[in-house]
């Protein structure tokens, strides 16, 4: 059996704030396996960002255990996490934190660079997701000039550009309207086809339920229901960046 990406153990984060401890997460204990559509739900406040600030390096446990793409997330240097974020993990955020001064390429790029890339890989491969998600067209263009959509997918290829194991979502489709929330989730879902990613996300929205391996519901920090759903698919789409047939469909 393959050593699950996620592993949690009475996973716990208290913050004090003017002596007053607040919970952001107690106790919590879960596996989460490679491949896995993970959907995270619950209202303002339970937990589902401080979790997903756990697992991006962002924070650190108050207690309990932490292991993740196995690096122990409690005892990991500050340099191992920040090594962790750049080759890792992909995160695609509700408010898309795009850079304004950059235009689509400098804003997929840049984590590629940042990472230690050179500038040629790192614009062949931006090239080929922003071609896959259909915005060759706004290449040049800055995130003003972009649809609420196209910064999302813009987003979602900034994230990808380092081939992340582990893509993290904070309710990606919170500023979309219908019709590009669905698109965004199709995307998310055909970027993990294949079973090499796993993806967790956050969300209020039903629209990512149809896509979950599993669900977790959390309230006031603790998960307090759990529900499995359908299997993955076992191979990703011919058209997908990340199969190995990406090069020939495009010749």
């Amino acid at each position: 059996m393959k050593e699950p990406i996620i592993e949690a153990e009475n996973l716990s984060r208290i913050y004090s704030m003017d002596s007053v401890d607040v919970v952001g997460i107690a106790g919590i204990d879960l596996n989460v396996e490679q491949g896995e559509i993970l959907v995270l739900k619950g209202e303002s406040g339970s937990g589902k960002s401080t979790l997903l600030s756990l697992l991006a390096g962002l924070d650190r446990p108050t207690s309990g255990k932490l292991k993740v793409a196995g690096r122990n997330m409690a005892k990991a240097s500050e340099k191992d996490l920040t090594r962790y974020r750049r080759e890792t993990v992909g995160m695609i955020f509700q408010n898309f934190n795009l850079l304004p001064t950059l235009n689509v390429m400098e804003n997929v790029t840049l984590p590629g660079l940042l990472a230690g890339r050179s500038h040629s890989s790192v614009r062949k491969k931006a090239a080929e997701l922003i071609e896959w998600l259909g915005m060759e067209s706004r290449i040049a263009h800055h995130p003003t000039q972009l649809s609420g959509g196209e910064m999302q997918r813009t987003a979602i290829a900034r994230a990808l550009i380092n081939d992340p194991a582990l893509i993290l979502a904070d309710e990606p489709t919170g500023n979309l309207d219908s019709r590009n929330s669905a698109r965004v989730m199709d995307l998310l879902e055909k970027i993990v086809a294949g079973g090499k990613r796993t993806l967790v996300v956050a969300t209020h929205s039903t629209v990512a339920d149809r896509m979950a391996t599993r669900q977790i519901c959390l309230k006031d920090g603790s998960l307090v229901r759990q529900r499995p759903a359908r299997a993955l698919p076992q191979s990703p789409p011919a058209a997908n960046p990340f199969s190995q047939d990406w090069h020939k469909t495009r010749n």
